[in-house]
């Protein structure tokens, strides 16, 4: 088998050659990221994603773990019934306060939509390396950008995940940056590989230019629809907290929002790495849309707990943002994804946070939710302070949120 001669830098090494920063350097300069692993058939995965076994173990399983399941959540006559608006509002605050994670059905996206987004963002994970690399940066400020790993050169150990990142709101980039659609993988090669009339050139020209919007339009169509959701779950969320519905909303929640869209290459050697180390969410809140590969998990009583695939659901949680606003009334609780033989796994995570705009507006708790016997448990803060300091940490380590505590 012929490998690139930058991934053959990242193959692994002998004990006494491996050098953690120089392979993690030419991973990051081969801008393939993992799939490019996978594509250069590594069946054996490079030591810079090694993790110690016990990291991924989890605890023996028994009667009692096995009983537990996210709270699911119909959200169907949320604004027609009284009664059953009360009843989800008590489901949500119980959901936020112990589990800090739930899942939502009947919210109003269609499954068609979501089918289109899980499909875009695989298409676009499976396009020519060549086709990827023109937008692989780590550099924060760019709307979009690809990359493998945020936290590459800060972590204990790498991910097998790649990543697409589009900043959706309040100002969502030009046309021009969004990436090309990716259906037309195979047409690109079948074309490069022959010479074709000019007559055929337009005709690809024009299926190109087609794909692009339709891709264009499903993150339009799809940040829309996750606009309007986010609207009504800060409205639930802040009646849970005996808020005004509009509470949260005013104070700046859903100014803005990003899809960060992963990529789970089936992994070789699955017991070895994960595919998302265990984390917080760095914002207000987060919409997941997952496929049917399963491997996500949450820690719900110091057990890691399953997240199956539920077609047409979609899964709610907590960030670190909420949980600070919110004085700890609601929990920003630890997650991370299992590498899996099978793959790819795709998810798409839109977050709701306000550092997409410059702001010099400081987050603390709601003064409504302090009282002598409920005194405030953490310092304000810049969302841009927040984050610098989350990115600056990596993902498996202390938590950034813990630097804020009183």
């Amino acid at each position: 088998m012929e490998v690139d001669s930058d991934l053959q830098k990242v193959s692994p090494t002998p004990e006494h050659d491996y050098d953690r920063a120089t392979e993690l350097k030419a991973f990051d300069d081969t801008k393939a990221g993992v799939k490019g692993l996978v594509d250069a058939g590594v069946v054996t995965i490079p030591r810079i994603f090694l993790v110690p076994p016990g990291d991924i173990c989890s605890a023996d399983l028994d009667d009692h773990v096995n009983s537990f399941q996210i709270p699911i959540i119909d959200l169907r006559d949320v604004n027609l019934d009284p009664a059953a608006h009360k009843e989800i509002v008590e489901k949500i605050r119980y959901a936020s306060e112990k589990w800090g994670f739930f899942q939502v059905i009947n919210h109003g996206i269609t499954q068609d939509v979501l089918d289109d987004v899980i499909a875009g963002v695989h298409r676009f994970h499976e396009q020519p390396k060549e086709v990827k690399m023109k937008f692989y940066s780590r550099d924060n400020e760019k709307k979009v950008r690809f990359n493998s790993n945020f936290d590459l050169y800060k972590s204990k150990a790498a991910n097998w995940r790649d990543t697409l990142f589009c900043t959706m709101a309040p100002n969502p980039p030009p046309p021009q940056e969004y990436p090309d659609a990716c259906r037309y993988r195979h047409t690109l090669r079948s074309y490069s590989n022959h010479s074709y009339t000019v007559f055929l050139r337009m005709v690809l020209l024009i299926e190109l230019y087609l794909l692009t919007l339709k891709c264009r339009e499903i993150l339009a169509e799809y940040s829309k629809d996750v606009q309007n959701l986010g609207r009504i779950l800060f409205g639930l969320l802040s009646e849970a907290l005996g808020l005004n519905p509009s509470h949260l909303t005013d104070m700046g929640c859903m100014d803005g929002h990003g899809f960060v869209c992963h990529y789970y290459p089936a992994c070789p050697e699955p017991d070895s790495t994960m595919g998302h180390s265990k984390h917080c969410d760095p914002d207000f809140l987060t919409i997941l849309l997952q496929d049917q590969i399963g491997g996500l998990q949450v820690l719900h009583e110091d057990h890691w707990i399953d997240i199956p695939p539920l077609e047409g659901a979609l899964i709610i949680n907590i960030g670190d943002l909420l949980q600070l606003i919110s004085n700890d009334k609601f929990r920003s609780v630890e997650h991370r994804v299992l590498a899996k033989s099978a793959g790819p796994r795709i998810s798409v995570a839109c977050l709701f946070t306000t550092h997409f705009q410059p702001s010099n507006k400081l987050y603390g708790p709601i003064k409504e939710l302090l009282s002598a016997g409920s005194p405030p448990l953490y310092k304000e803060t810049l969302i841009k302070d927040y984050l610098n300091s989350f990115c600056s940490m990596g993902l498996d380590n202390d938590s950034a949120l813990a630097f804020l505590r009183l």
